[in-house]
């Protein structure tokens, strides 16, 4: 019994460290040249807590980017910064034209059951996988 606390208390704790860049997924690597070209990597860091590994990337320009194992994209921030719209569903992209003319999406989260993003007004929408409106917060 010991034994066993000892070793899941062991698999919980966090290991975030700084790695190379070509220790970054293949999927990662694409996704950053496809969408940021010219930007610069200028750290990327795998995090793994417990099961869980993810692997953070921020850009020259203070883009972070946020992928899961795989390396598929799972939050984008721009940092006040518009995130490139090839990123942003269309149904998503068109209300916040409608509703919010004057701003742009400077953060995207892929949740589990749809997506979070943050204008530049601050304002944070959540959207189902539809892109209907959920929710808001200011």
């Amino acid at each position: 019994m010991a034994l066993m606390c000892i070793t899941l208390s062991g698999s919980c704790i966090a290991d975030d460290r700084i790695i190379p860049v070509e220790q970054l997924p293949s999927a990662a690597q694409s996704f950053i040249k496809k969408t940021f070209p010219g930007q610069k990597i200028s750290y990327a860091q795998i995090d793994r807590d417990g099961l869980t590994t993810n692997y953070e990337v921020r850009l020259d320009d203070g883009t972070e980017v946020t992928f899961n194992k795989k390396g598929k994209w799972d939050q984008v921030d721009c940092e006040k910064k518009p995130v490139p719209a090839s990123l942003v569903p269309s149904g998503i992209m068109k209300y916040v034209k409608s509703k919010f003319p004057d701003t742009f999406i400077e953060k995207i989260d892929k949740e589990r059951n749809g997506y979070e993003i943050e204008l530049s007004n601050d304002l944070d929408l959540r959207f189902d996988k539809k892109g209907k409106l959920k929710g808001l917060d200011d």
